[in-house]
């Protein structure tokens, strides 16, 4: 009897040894042990904070149970046993030292875990032009674009250009023409979207940190109106302008009735509310006899009806569905 309680009392110390359930050091051999439920794994690099929700595991110490704790606003945890202990600041490892540390008076070789189960102070905010715009966690290091593709990516309507928004006292955006805002409180830099998409410049991919403000702004639109297949507002996503070709061809092109030879573009005059009407001959610039001039964002190019036209299409049209109209008559 005695060799047998020796040989459990062995095997226990084996399990607090390895940080394994009892259950499964005895288990029976070829035996499946329990699977734990699934939580959150910790990350060894990532810092804790206020707010945070964390479980700790103690072995052998009942006096904490396995209950969520909230760190709080001063950065703290109670524990039993182990008193008041400072959180925010540390690591995950770090954390379970300084626990440990606090147990050893109490308990013979403490064994100490601590999982994350909720990241709540490290936010930041992503608005503009994304799929989904919120406040997300940052949960670790992560750079730009990591932070867009918590969001979703891009919206189609996003513009080139990308504004970062940072606290001061967490130190300058590290990138070329970052500058203090008015409040002397934030940084605020603009880096090219299209630089960190095909990773031109790898220094404008830039980590991310807690209390971010990453906006995307709409792009800024070109509009083609009236006689085409798909009028409507054109979003320049890469920054630059687009010609009146380019910008016929986004349209779908002239439809039948189009006056391609007295199209125009409207342009708002620098510092007036009132727009400029530019003749533009589309037929001469879609022959090469008249110049594929560019359109500045906000320009409307406006096609027009061939009223002539127009009238001998209405004509074809009606006698195509009064023809129809006979030849269904005539089968009743």
């Amino acid at each position: 009897m005695t060799s047998i309680r020796l040989a459990i009392f062995s095997l226990v110390a084996a399990a607090a040894a390895q940080r394994l359930p009892v259950n499964q050091i005895l288990a029976p051999q070829g035996a499946k042990p329990a699977i734990a439920a699934p939580g959150p794994a910790p990350m060894a690099t990532y810092t804790l904070g206020n707010d945070d929700q964390i479980v700790v595991h103690a072995l052998h110490v009942e006096e904490i149970t396995e209950v969520p704790i909230r760190i709080a606003s001063d950065g703290n945890i109670r524990l039993p046993m182990a008193g008041l202990i400072r959180a925010a600041g540390l690591t995950v490892g770090e954390l379970e030292a300084a626990i440990t540390e606090r147990l050893r008076p109490y308990v013979l070789d403490p064994q100490v875990s601590v999982s994350i189960m909720e990241f709540r102070s490290e936010p930041i905010s992503i608005l503009g032009c994304v799929k989904n715009p919120g406040i997300y966690q940052l949960q670790g290091q992560k750079n730009l674009a990591e932070a867009l593709s918590m969001a979703g990516g891009l919206d189609p309507a996003a513009g080139a250009m990308v504004k970062v928004t940072r606290e001061r006292s967490r130190g300058p955006i590290p990138v070329f023409g970052a500058l203090v805002d008015d409040t002397g409180k934030y940084t605020v830099a603009e880096i090219s979207l299209t630089s960190i998409l095909k990773a031109d410049n790898p220094r404008d991919n830039i980590a991310i940190m807690a209390h971010d403000i990453i906006t995307v702004p709409r792009a800024e639109m070109v509009y083609v109106m009236g006689n085409v297949q798909r009028a409507g507002g054109f979003p320049l996503t890469d920054g630059k302008s687009v010609s009146l070709l380019q910008a016929l061809s986004l349209a779908g092109g002239l439809d039948h009735a189009a006056s391609p030879k007295h199209s125009y573009l409207l342009r708002t005059a620098s510092g007036s509310k009132d727009r400029d009407h530019i003749a533009v001959d589309l037929t001469k610039v879609i022959s090469g006899q008249a110049e594929d001039m560019a359109m500045l964002p906000g320009d409307i190019l406006f096609v027009p009806n061939n009223v002539p036209k127009q009238a001998i299409l209405r004509g074809v049209e009606a006698a195509i569905q009064i023809g129809t109209g006979v030849a269904v008559y005539g089968r009743y």
